[in-house]
């Protein structure tokens, strides 16, 4: 957002188009809006789902709301997204309470699609400590002789969820954790920075088109 403080997204980090347009990373004939959606809805996430984006290193898809007091206050003083991790990595200081502009998105879940399961979790991992996570594979691979023995009992230890794919056909192969009926979660550096980049998306994806004259 332009008159904010926060470094703006480049093109590279941040293109706000439709996952529509993008094709699926499972190599199915489903499109990555479509895969992302039925996903989605089958694990019952609340919130808009936003354009793929790699994050800590890591391709996933995020779906989160806006939280509309949070959002205000942050208009009312103009604090837009800050992406800065190393100003953000004080924020979570003892002394900065309460001197720190309050979350403004809710991520409801972190999903991660990929053509192999050590892909998947490898990407997911990290936000299953503070979010709702869940991992995409084809269903080809979820009906591999090893695949309860390796991939569930994995996600199982840090509650994610499993779902497999084929076309648009999305079920679910293991329940995760949600972060819905669990306590809150302290924010950590990490976490704060994501809710600031999925902040950034949310504002991107849900602004008004300009007007044509």
């Amino acid at each position: 957002m332009t008159g904010m403080p926060g470094r703006a997204w480049t093109e590279d980090e941040l293109r706000a188009c439709s996952t529509t347009q993008l094709r699926s990373p499972l190599g199915l004939a489903a499109s990555m809006g479509r895969l992302a959606q039925r996903s989605v809805d089958t694990l019952g996430w609340a919130g808009s789902v936003l354009p793929p984006v790699k994050l800590l290193g890591r391709q996933i898809i995020t779906t989160a709301e806006l939280l509309p007091d949070a959002h205000a206050e942050r208009l009312c003083f103009g604090s837009g997204p800050v992406l800065d991790r190393a100003e953000i990595a004080t924020w979570v200081w003892p002394e900065m309470d309460g001197r720190v502009p309050p979350p403004a998105a809710r991520v409801t879940g972190v999903l991660a699609p990929a053509r192999h399961w050590r892909s998947a979790l490898t990407a997911a991992v990290p936000f299953a400590r503070f979010a709702s996570a869940a991992i995409v594979v084809p269903r080809n691979v979820a009906v591999a002789p090893d695949f309860a023995s390796t991939c569930l009992i994995r996600a199982r230890q840090f509650g994610i969820a499993v779902l497999s794919a084929d076309g648009d056909d999305v079920q679910v192969e293991l329940d995760g954790r949600c972060f819905d009926d669990a306590p809150p979660v302290e924010h950590t550096a990490v976490s704060r920075w994501v809710n600031e980049v999925v902040y950034q998306q949310l504002l991107a994806t849900e602004a008004p088109a300009p007007s044509r004259r």
